[in-house]
């Protein structure tokens, strides 16, 4: 996506950070590319030069903010396990400020067919590839069938969550994720292919 010379790191973390910091207060649609460059202290011309428009910003900076990837570098030697601390991860990441960004993007993606376009080819595949190596681990270790679906995770686990937090107001403790886990999930992932 970036055009010109790469970016200092320092430079694109400020420009980065000013996005998440005005998309938290103004949402995606009030969000202005020179609202952005006046907070980082950077031109215009220098964001066009890295980011084509303002849903590869804002992609960018979601990516950046939560870059140790929710499951990237988890490896607990269970999928139990594994699915438990990617949960937690998820659950603060909904939680927090982050959350309420998300949230935002939901509606917007709604409008907005660039920012909706790169959502679903930057920060999707982002969680398939996450999802993927957590279950190659899981059938490496014979706790799931070789062909089960990479997409039962990405598609429940969040939806779930989502609703629990934003819909229905409720708390996301240990006990729900255990819940999540033991009573849904992994009985999904061996029902589903006959497990």
């Amino acid at each position: 996506m970036e055009a010109g010379p790469k970016l200092d790191p320092e430079r694109e973390s400020a420009i980065l950070g000013a996005t998440l910091e005005l998309l938290a207060e103004t949402g995606y649609e009030a969000l202005r590319l020179d609202a952005v460059a006046s907070r980082a202290k950077a031109s215009k011309a220098t964001l066009y030069r890295h980011w084509p428009g303002k849903a590869d910003l804002v992609v960018a900076a979601i990516k950046c903010f939560k870059q140790e990837d929710l499951a990237q570098g988890v490896d607990t030697g269970s999928l139990r396990g594994d699915l438990m601390a990617t949960l937690r991860g998820v659950r603060e990441l909904m939680s927090g400020p982050t959350g309420q960004i998300m949230s935002g993007l939901l509606v917007a993606v709604q409008k907005d067919q660039e920012l909706a376009e790169a959502v679903r080819t930057s920060m999707l595949e982002d969680k398939q590839g996450v999802t993927q190596r957590m279950l190659d681990r899981a059938v490496a270790r014979g706790e799931l069938p070789a062909d089960t679906d990479v997409s039962i995770f990405p598609e429940v686990a969040p939806a779930m969550l989502f609703m629990r937090i934003f819909v229905y107001g409720d708390s996301v403790d240990d006990a729900y994720l255990d819940h999540l886990t033991d009573d849904i999930l992994i009985p999904l992932m061996a029902r589903r292919f006959g497990g």
